[in-house]
């Protein structure tokens, strides 16, 4: 019991050794410590968690609910849905949760309500302080450092990233990718040292004879004190004595660490899903546009941790009134928008097509609507008019039609009848193609023909 006790008060959880960043969880095979903390000092997971962060933070953010087939706007739109955090932007937000999403694969979120039930503040925790169990029933609690109440999914919201079999807490990429990071880190690191210890000049001093330690130490800090940095690193190095110097740095190019470096921003790019030439890679672009580049970070990268968020988030809108059905909806258009050239051709398509309007795609080049009732009607293919008047083009084939039948000497009544065209009275005059119009009497239309033999 002594010793139960002792080593209950000696535990130490997950959480408080990845907030230390201690060797013990986070030591790698390249020498270095790579937790929350230290693996933002890799430019490349820096570029890559803010590139993801900043993009969702900043989309449009609105809620909606079905209406039959079609969506229409939540309105009143709860005031949290803006503004989440009383105190911070809503990008900031947003952005501090994505980023413990990607670095610790969940992300928390606490809710404070008001009597009635309805959401007043929301504010993101810090992961490390965050321990999740399930009680007698299988429904998920949460224990917050310094809080004595137990919480549950009222209070909290939960958000995993990629989470194993069996297992509640998300899968963290500073902990899972550890070595990938602490290679980046270590070439980084020595890149800095290399330049920071001298460029050209880093190796021994031979010297004949034997020195004293007082001797050598004037000597390597002689030279040192002149060639050590890479300020000095060009600077003519002179040796007497008979002393000579042989360099035993590694050059950078021959030890293949450029390449190495670059091959780390890669991992860094696979890790978090971003397409390698949006990290300054360059040479890595493999689509014809950056509309189709986009679209498949989009797709791919930045989709699964949208819909992960509004899938989470859209439960809060049950608890104001009527927001049952309700779902909160990024707006991706703006990511996905083309260029001036592509847009026109893909409206003009909508248009000829007709399934857009004119006021259609107005709205969306975010310009104002034509107040007239035509701009608000789709038109019909190849005649391109108003639906409304799309059977003008059906009824001119048929007048077609119709001409040839009478030119060809069918009965008019009867060809009418069959192109299922009214029947109309005719004036009595005959055709131009029989007898010249100025040749006929109009009172007496038939006179021209009294003198003909029938």
């Amino acid at each position: 019991m002594v010793f139960n006790k002792l080593f209950e008060q000696r535990a130490i959880d997950f959480q408080t050794v990845f907030e230390s960043g201690d060797d013990i969880a986070f030591g790698t095979l390249s020498a270095t410590n790579v937790d929350e903390k230290t693996v933002f000092q890799v430019n490349a997971v820096y570029s890559a968690v803010s590139l993801i962060a900043d993009t969702i933070s900043t989309l449009p953010l609105d809620s909606f609910v079905r209406d039959g087939e079609t969506r229409v706007p939540y309105r009143p739109k709860p005031l949290w849905v803006s503004s989440p955090d009383v105190d911070l932007p809503r990008e900031a937000f947003y952005n501090s949760l994505i980023v413990s999403l990607l670095l610790d694969g969940n992300a928390f979120i606490r809710v404070f309500s008001n009597r009635r039930g309805e959401v007043v503040n929301l504010t993101v925790l810090n992961p490390t302080h965050v321990e999740v169990k399930r009680n007698a029933l299988g429904r998920l609690q949460f224990i917050l450092e310094g809080e004595e109440k137990v919480l549950s999914h009222e209070d909290v919201i939960f958000i995993p990233d990629l989470v194993r079999p069996g297992q509640i807490r998300g899968e963290s990429r500073t902990k899972a990718l550890k070595e990938n990071f602490g290679l980046a880190l270590a070439l980084e690191r020595f890149a800095a040292t290399f330049f920071g210890m001298g460029t050209n000049l880093s190796g021994i001093i031979e010297f004949p004879g034997n020195l004293t330690a007082e001797q050598a130490s004037n000597l390597a800090s002689g030279f040192d004190s002149r060639h050590k940095g890479w300020r000095r690193g060009h600077r003519t190095g002179v040796l007497s004595g008979g002393a000579t110097f042989k360099a035993t740095q590694i050059d950078p190019a021959a030890s293949q660490s450029l390449e190495a470096r670059h091959m780390a921003v890669e991992d860094v790019a696979r890790a978090f899903n971003v397409p390698p030439h949006l990290l300054a890679l360059p040479g890595t672009n493999s689509y014809a546009s950056v509309e189709q580049t986009n679209l498949a970070w989009v797709t791919h990268g930045l989709r699964p941790i949208i819909t992960k968020i509004e899938g989470a988030m859209s439960k809060l809108l049950a608890r104001s009134p009527g927001g049952e059905e309700a779902f909160l909806k990024f707006n991706l258009d703006g990511l996905l928008r083309a260029d001036i050239q592509s847009r026109s051709s893909a409206y003009a398509t909508g248009l000829q097509s007709g399934f857009l309007t004119i006021n259609d795609v107005r709205r969306l080049e975010d310009l104002s609507p034509m107040d007239t009732e035509s701009a608000d009607k789709v038109r019909v293919p190849l005649a391109n008019v108003n639906i409304d008047d799309s059977n003008v083009t059906a009824l001119k084939s048929k007048i077609e039609g119709a001409q040839k039948l009478v030119a060809a000497g069918f009965q008019p009544a009867d060809v009418l009848e069959m192109l299922g065209l009214p029947p109309i009275v005719h004036t009595g005059l005959p055709p131009s193609a029989l007898q010249q119009v100025t040749a006929i009497d109009p009172i007496d239309p038939e006179s021209v023909y009294k003198d003909e033999v029938v």
